[in-house]
C-alpha cells in the first residue's frame, strides 16, 4: 500500500501539487489550473475530488494566515450561489465520458487565462457575486476549477484582501463540492487514499511560498503561472481528441 504512494504517478502528481499550491498561496487561486488539466492526464482518478481534498486544505491555511483581511458579508451571495451550482456540476460529471471532461478542462483552463489577461475591471456587485459563485460551483465541483469566475470579480482588491477572500471562499466552496460528489462516486476512500501523499507536497509548496511571496514579483510569479496554465490546458485539449 505505501509503495503505491510513491509511485512514478504518485511522484508526478505530487510535484503537480506542488507548483500548484505554491502559485495558489503566491497569487491568491491557481492551484486547480495549474495541476488538474496535467493530474488528469497522469490518472482521471485525481480530478475533481482530490484536488478539491488538497484546495480545502491549502485554502484553510491561507485563509487563517489572511484571516484579518476577509470580509464574509462580501461573499455571501457567492456562497449562496455556489450550492445550485455545485449541484449542477455533480450532474455533468454524471453524463460525461472521460474525453470530454479532459477537453472540458482543458477549455476552463484556457478561458482562465484569457480572464486573467483582461484589462477590464469588473466591479464586485452582489449580483455579479451570486453568478460567479453559481459558475464557480459548476466549474469547480465537476472540474475542481472554481476559482476563475470569482477571481475576475475580486482581482483588483489589495494582494492580501485578495488572497484571504479567496480562500475564505474556496474554503466553502471546496467542502460543498466533495459533498457532491461523494453520492455520485466520485468521493470515495480510493480517492481520498491518493490524496494522502498530495497533502505534504501542498504543505511544502504553502511554505515555499510564504518564504519567497515578498521577495519575488507579484507579477512575475503571475505570468509564470499563466504559461504555465496554458501549456497544461493545451496539452489537456490535445490528449481529448
Amino acid at each position: 500500500m505505501f509503495a503505491d504512494w510513491f509511485s512514478q504517478t504518485s511522484l508526478i502528481a505530487m510535484l503537480l501539487i506542488f507548483v500548484g499550491s505554491y502559485v495558489q498561496t503566491a497569487i491568491g487561486f491557481g492551484l486547480a489550473i495549474v495541476a488538474a488539466p496535467l493530474l488528469f492526464q497522469v490518472s482521471p482518478d485525481y480530478v475533481p475530488a482530490p484536488i478539491c481534498l488538497v484546495a480545502l486544505f491549502i485554502s484553510i491555511l491561507n485563509a487563517m494566515k489572511h484571516r484579518s483581511s476577509i470580509a464574509i458579508g462580501g461573499l455571501k451571495m457567492a456562497i449562496i450561489g455556489r450550492i445550485p451550482g455545485s449541484i449542477a456540476g455533480a450532474g455533468l460529471l454524471l453524463y460525461v465520458s472521460t474525453q470530454v471532461l479532459s477537453l472540458w478542462l482543458g477549455l476552463l483552463v484556457v478561458f482562465a487565462v484569457v480572464v486573467s489577461l483582461l484589462p477590464v475591471r469588473i466591479e464586485p456587485t452582489p449580483v455579479r457575486m451570486g453568478i460567479a459563485g453559481f459558475f464557480s460551483g459548476f466549474f469547480g465541483t465537476s472540474s475542481g476549477i472554481g476559482g476563475p469566475p470569482m477571481a475576475l470579480l475580486l482581482q483588483h482588491q489589495e494582494a492580501n484582501q485578495l488572497r484571504g477572500n479567496l480562500s475564505a471562499f474556496f474554503v466553502f466552496s471546496s467542502f460543498i463540492s466533495l459533498l457532491m460528489q461523494a453520492p455520485i462516486g466520485f468521493l470515495t476512500t480510493h480517492h481520498l487514499f491518493i490524496t494522502v501523499p498530495l497533502i505534504p507536497a501542498a504543505w511544502l509548496g504553502y511554505q515555499l511560498a510564504k518564504l519567497t511571496t515578498d521577495s519575488l514579483p507579484k507579477e512575475k510569479i503571475r505570468l509564470a503561472a499563466l504559461v504555465l496554465c496554458s501549456l497544461s490546458g493545451i496539452t489537456a485539449i490535445w490528449q481529448s481528441f
